[in-house]
């Protein structure tokens, strides 16, 4: 089977850039498979991976990417075309965003088996978190947006919520729910040993400055260290794109405690030693824009979690069987509780990293990778029988390709 994956993909440092790594790396591990990774253009010459077929065909904020991926595509000619889509993936401007998000719909026309991968929905995002300026407009866009990214052959959302809005808002079909999943493939069982020794170490952990700041945290931390004093928060990451300078302005403002930590941008190889050595995952955010991958990190890891106490982080961690602790979204005296309650408790902390873990192993990659080659292949072997069932469930309005053609032959005829 020979697959597009159409992702942002380091060395770039875009949204979703570690997904899509993680992706293509279980990909690349069959050897049933030729995997093409069609990624966006880096804004700095970078050394590509060693061992991966990167083609890097468009580019952030451009509004040309439909036509240079369908160039692409049409030359590299996949049985599928595998989309790992924000609805920020191709822009922050919204021409850009919503042309590069009609590609799937214009892959499956093209006649290629189109799958989305969707990590948020817009009805779920609070956009005055995101600093949108006109959010009806912004909405209404992005209402539209996902009816087009619906004209792909099949669609997977990481939140049964996100599932349900598609199908009884959008009326869409052939939506899954697949969880996030880790992004390991053979976790290692959480050495205790690590944590508290000497000191508890709080790990916060992200793109910071839109919806996830830090003035909250600071502020449940102080609160917190003036009862217990063998503590340190540990900040790790960087600015999010549309806010830079955000970590270094909070960071100098910290400048003076040493119990504050800034780590900025963490590499792969580092994050194991992050997470190991944490007593507690924090989770600040004023909202969500879908599952965590930080908090699937924390899994991975065993380390217990507490976070605002968001909808979709409370389904997340009612389905996926998450050790989290919710405190009040706002309150610093609700999280200084939560943080103090957990940390004096070494049997909770124990019992929620072993819980997180045993969830982990329930979804490593591998596992979830399998789930996407499972339906692919299943899409295949129904395509192999019937050959022109691939336009059924594009909607009426939709011509067909054969319709196109009807309707343009007399005008071919009379020019011939």
């Amino acid at each position: 089977m020979k697959i597009c994956l159409v992702t942002a993909f380091p060395p770039s440092r875009r949204g979703l850039n570690e997904y899509g790594f993680h992706i293509a790396r279980e990909l690349q591990r069959d050897p049933l498979l030729s995997l093409t990774i069609l990624a966006d253009e880096l804004e700095q010459p970078a050394e590509e991976l060693p061992d991966y077929d990167v083609v890097r065909c468009w580019r952030f904020d451009s509004i040309l990417n439909p036509a240079r991926l369908l160039k692409t595509i049409y030359d590299i000619r996949p049985n599928v075309v595998w989309f790992n889509l924000l609805f920020s993936t191709f822009g922050s401007k919204p021409m850009a965003a919503f042309s590069g998000l009609t590609q799937p719909a214009l892959s499956r026309l093209s006649g290629h088996y189109t799958h989305v991968t969707l990590h948020h929905l817009i009805d779920n995002i609070n956009l005055a978190d995101s600093g949108v300026r006109f959010p009806r407009l912004y909405r209404a866009a992005g209402s539209a947006a996902t009816r087009v990214l619906l004209m792909a052959n099949s669609i997977s959302v990481l939140l049964p919520v996100y599932r349900r809005t598609l199908i009884d808002k959008y009326r869409g079909e052939n939506v899954h729910f697949r969880a996030h999943g880790i992004l390991g493939g053979r976790p290692e069982p959480p050495d205790f040993s690590l944590r508290g020794n000497p000191e508890h170490r709080i790990l916060a952990f992200g793109k910071w400055g839109t919806y996830k700041r830090l003035e909250l945290l600071i502020e449940a931390f102080e609160q917190l260290s003036n009862h217990t004093p063998s503590v340190r928060l540990v900040i790790a990451g960087g600015n999010h794109p549309q806010t830079p300078g955000y970590i270094e302005s909070v960071a100098e403002s910290m400048k003076d405690n040493p119990r504050v930590e800034f780590t900025g941008y963490v590499a792969e190889e580092d994050i194991p030693r992050l997470f190991q050595s944490a007593s507690v995952l924090v989770l600040p955010y004023s909202s969500a824009t879908g599952a965590s991958g930080v908090a699937h990190l924390a899994c991975e890891f065993g380390v217990p979690i507490i976070s605002a106490g968001i909808d979709d982080f409370r389904e997340m961690a009612y389905d996926e069987g998450l050790a989290v602790d919710f405190y009040e979204t706002g309150n610093a005296a609700s999280l200084a509780r939560q943080m103090q309650s957990l940390l004096h408790d070494e049997e909770r902390q124990r019992e929620m990293g072993e819980q997180n873990f045993s969830a982990a192993l329930r979804m490593t990659m591998p596992q979830i990778i399998r789930q996407y080659l499972r339906s692919f292949d299943l899409q295949q072997r129904a395509s192999a029988l019937q050959p022109i069932s691939r336009f059924r469930r594009i909607p009426s309005w939709v011509p067909s390709r054969s319709a196109i053609f009807r309707a343009a032959a007399p005008r071919w005829q009379s020019w011939m």
